[in-house]
């Protein structure tokens, strides 16, 4: 049988996964078997010895770290580990990209392809797998001339089967909490056919469990052809993600890579083009609008959509890049507003009307709630664009069209006489802040593409920067990002000649 045809290719789990006990694995072996397993090492290369500079595999760690976003050390760090304990699939990840193929013209050879699901689960009735295996090969169908017919009997292109431990393919599965599913590439025989690991516990739509329509439609792109990707926001990424299937729409990138196999779908009509698919936003996009930025435990955390950028002011790394979801299963897709409270060590999301309450990652019991739990009058707020909790007063601030908000959380009260302009508080930001941290005793406030540093106690403004500045891209009118933060001193009149120039770019 063709080597290529019998790549085996799993979708794991990032949050959910059941991690391998600490005492079944020594660090060092479970770090040279995993390396083995998925960057190719070879004996040559010689095992991992410790986690001293003279180790012969600091360049494959380095390919591990950096295919998964993670910081680049070249060492078996806690983070390192930490992601090697957990669940993942079995084909190699040695090419770092966006979506890939397996070549050699591994694809179908034509535009009807047939499926049979062979025997089903106990976790879910007949008719929501069916309805389950149509959707997530109508994923696929949407975007290319692929059809895709069900049959009851006899050998189909895609047979799909659930099983345990072994199977009948010669690549056993390996209980709960581990590999939840395999495909093969297009082929004769076994090519196409797609196994999900009876062990594991499925499910239609809940997030107690793994999704179904997840796993699946995960499958069946390596059942075309497509292998894995390094875009952490598609669906061809190694690692599972928990999505609403009644929201899942396909990602660019996963468009991009079934599409240069088999081409658009021409089927499409022109009046209802559909969903557009999404965009797995850049760090490094200058005319990005973040939705929101806050600090968590000595962390930089920066939003875009369903994403998110965790970043150590400490690491010069690059931020790493990961969805809401994978982290805050029971929290929004995306926020308007985010903040850390000091006093309790909860770091709370907004979303139109709702709140959310977060104890690192957990949620908070009775959370989510409405804005007026934080005494925000419910007639003329509807949703907040920033918060803000300011360290000198210990004042938390609801930042809300061209006004703010303060609010005291030792009182749990609104103060009065709000709310204020707020070029009242930060002199030169006109117009709506859309995000706010702070750091260092310094505050940082967005406004659109752009980030003004202050020093509250005096309220003066130091800086006027690109809003990439902490996620250490260097376009845009600050430096990269340093430990250190430097002061700018201009004269008055020059400050504020600067900032009406900054404040006309901003608008154009």
């Amino acid at each position: 049988m063709n080597s290529f045809s019998l790549f085996i290719l799993s979708l794991a789990t990032a949050v959910y996964a059941l991690p391998i006990p600490d005492n079944a694995v020594k660090d060092d072996d479970l770090a040279e078997s995993y390396l083995k397993n998925f960057f190719n090492m070879t004996e040559e290369d010689g095992p991992i010895k410790s986690r001293s500079g003279n180790n012969p595999m600091t360049s494959k760690l380095g390919e591990m770290q950096r295919f998964f976003g993670l910081n680049i050390t070249g060492e078996l760090d806690t983070e390192t580990i930490a992601l090697m304990k957990k669940s993942r699939c079995g084909v190699p990840d040695v090419t770092v990209s966006r979506f890939t193929t397996f070549g050699r013209n591994l694809k179908w050879e034509k535009k009807d392809i047939t499926y049979r699901i062979v025997n089903y689960t106990p976790d879910m009735s007949k008719s929501e797998i069916d309805d389950t295996m149509a959707s997530a090969l109508k994923v696929w169908a949407n975007h290319t001339p692929l059809r895709f017919t069900k049959i009851d009997r006899g050998t189909a292109d895609i047979m799909i089967s659930f099983g345990s431990d072994s199977h009948g393919d010669y690549y056993p599965f390996d209980g709960p909490g581990g590999t939840l599913a395999h495909a093969f590439a297009p082929s004769n025989g076994i090519g196409g056919d797609a196994h999900f690991d009876e062990d594991e516990k499925f499910t239609f739509k809940s997030s107690r469990g793994f999704v179904l329509f997840m796993v699946a439609a995960h499958e069946f792109g390596h059942s075309l052809g497509l292998s894995h990707s390094d875009d952490p926001g598609a669906l061809m990424y190694p690692t599972y993600s928990y999505m609403n299937p009644d929201k899942f729409v396909l990602p660019r990138d996963d468009v991009n890579g079934i599409q240069s196999l088999y081409g658009a779908n021409t089927d499409v009509s022109p009046g209802k083009p559909g969903p557009k698919p999404p965009t797995t936003p850049d760090a490094c996009d200058s005319t990005m609008v973040l939705d929101a930025v806050s600090t968590l435990r000595g962390e930089m955390i920066f939003f875009k959509d369903s994403f998110f950028w965790r970043s150590s002011p400490r690491s010069s790394n690059p931020p790493q890049q990961h969805l809401i979801s994978n982290y805050w299963p029971n929290g929004p897709d995306s926020i308007d507003a985010a903040y850390e409270s000091h006093k309790s060590d909860i770091t709370y999301f907004f979303k139109g009307r709702r709140v959310w309450a977060f104890s690192g990652y957990d949620l908070v019991q009775d959370y989510p709630k409405d804005l007026t739990h934080f005494r925000l009058p419910s007639r003329d707020v509807k949703n907040i664009d920033a918060a803000l909790y300011d360290e000198h007063t210990r004042k938390t601030l609801f930042f809300v069209g061209d006004n703010y908000y303060s609010y005291d959380e030792a009182s749990e009260t609104m103060d009065r006489g709000f709310p204020k302009p707020v070029n009242e508080l930060f002199p030169y930001v006109d117009g709506k802040v859309t995000a706010a941290f702070q750091y260092r005793g310094y505050t940082y406030v967005y406004g659109g593409r752009y980030m003004y540093e202050y020093y509250m106690p005096t309220r003066r403004l130091f800086r006027v920067l690109r809003n990439s500045y902490w996620l250490r891209c260097a376009h845009g009118l600050g430096a990269q990002a340093t430990d250190s933060v430097s002061h700018l001193y201009m004269p008055h009149w020059a400050l504020l000649a600067f900032c009406f120039v900054v404040t006309f770019m901003a608008a154009k």
